[in-house]
């Protein structure tokens, strides 16, 4: 079983991000392509440059719902106020906070989510994911590897 932690967050929270809206959540190829499309989009125009500087400079790639569908970005942790981006409202409560480490920085957030959503919240039985976001950064580590790690709200499960 994948490690991981429960924490407690005490209050809501807030954060900023640019993303896109992913119509059919299952078309893993389609989300990826137009998920990567933005990243790069947000990075030539240096928005995404601009919302670090407003922040503490850590990234964060976000998953969320907006109106009903699932919504994918990249941004920072607080609420700033940025022509064209989201702020979403990240609830307090129970966190599963799952880690993760690679020597590819890119993939690392995709590593740990698949590893998340593809086994390991179905091998949790005493929590259960509630929503409605979730978010990974990535930041360096030693040896010139990768730390990651992932946030979820979750619930306990009543016996």
């Amino acid at each position: 079983m994948t490690n991981y932690s429960i924490q407690s967050i005490a209050k809501n929270y807030k954060m900023t991000g640019f993303g896109v809206t992913l119509e059919d959540y299952n078309d893993w190829a389609g989300n990826a392509a137009k998920t990567a499309a933005k990243k790069a989009e947000i990075t030539e125009n240096n928005k995404l440059a601009e919302l670090l500087a407003l922040a503490d400079g850590q990234e964060y790639q976000i998953n969320y719902v907006v109106g009903g569908k699932a919504w994918r970005g990249f941004g920072v942790m607080g609420e700033f106020d940025l022509e064209g981006a989201d702020v979403l409202d990240f609830l307090a409560g129970d966190y599963l906070v799952v880690p993760g480490t690679s020597a590819d920085k890119e993939r690392l957030a995709d590593e740990i989510t698949g590893s998340v959503f593809g086994g390991l919240l179905q091998e949790i039985t005493d929590y259960k994911y509630v929503g409605p976001g979730n978010a990974t950064y990535v930041k360096a580590a030693e040896n010139g590897a990768f730390y990651g790690e992932m946030w979820l709200r979750v619930k306990k499960v009543e016996d």
